[in-house]
């Protein structure tokens, strides 16, 4: 019998038995002869071979539970702080009082390396803020930004140059991924990072979106304000 006679016959008589996988209780002196491998070269029994795979089985379900169990924890923590960012934007009684509580909370509350917003307009009372640039809305260094801005979806990953220019201008250096909030008809929020696998492509974007929702609902109150 050829090699290929005989690898045809193994693999029709696993298939015969993934058919019938009784067959052994009829034959149980044939469970007992068989010898199953071990990766340290030893044998050990079918019945102790298929309660090791199931014990596997047992601890990586164990694995993936833990890990939903974590992610659960952290996304009702993101809920939480992105409800309680929301309050504090409507508790607000300015555009200007409504952008600092905004770039508070993503240096405190999320904890961002570098925080920057661009206003499209100038804003009372922030004149001197350093994470403020204004910048006109049809000024050719936000050509960069034109798609995101009529897209209006979050980025996340590690920016092009021109872009950290604009944004974070002499900390450019420092930036290593970012998570970008266009804001269309208003302006750009940015929240970088030194770590370089702190945000990026593919990440969920759900509370960044709802993020930058609650900031522009909470803008319009003032549009007819400066």
């Amino acid at each position: 019998m050829s090699e290929t006679q005989e690898k045809l016959g193994a693999h029709e008589v696993a298939a015969w038995l993934r058919r019938h996988p009784d067959f052994l209780k009829q034959f149980p002196d044939l469970a007992q002869s068989l010898v199953v491998p071990r990766e340290d070269g030893r044998t050990a029994s079918l019945a102790s071979y298929q309660l090791e795979v199931l014990r596997e089985k047992n601890r990586e379900l164990s694995r993936r539970l833990a890990d939903l169990s974590a992610n659960a924890q952290v996304n009702e923590q993101l809920a939480v702080r992105t409800h309680q960012l929301t309050l504090s934007l409507m508790r607000q009684d300015s555009r200007a009082e409504t952008l600092r509580a905004m770039a508070a909370s993503l240096a405190e509350d999320f904890a961002g390396d570098l925080v920057r917003i661009v206003s499209f307009r100038p804003v009372a009372g922030l004149e001197d803020a350093e994470w403020l640039r204004v910048v006109a809305e049809d000024a050719p260094e936000l050509g960069a930004f034109r798609d995101a801005l009529a897209s209006g979806e979050p980025l996340c990953g590690r920016l092009q140059a021109d872009k950290n220019a604009v944004l974070y201008g002499q900390a450019r250096e420092q930036v290593q991924s970012s998570a970008l909030l266009p804001l269309a008809g208003t302006g750009l929020v940015a929240v970088g990072s030194h770590d370089p696998n702190r945000f990026y492509p593919g990440m969920g974007t759900l509370f960044l979106r709802m993020m930058g929702e609650a900031l522009a609902t909470a803008l319009a109150r003032f549009d007819a304000q400066p």
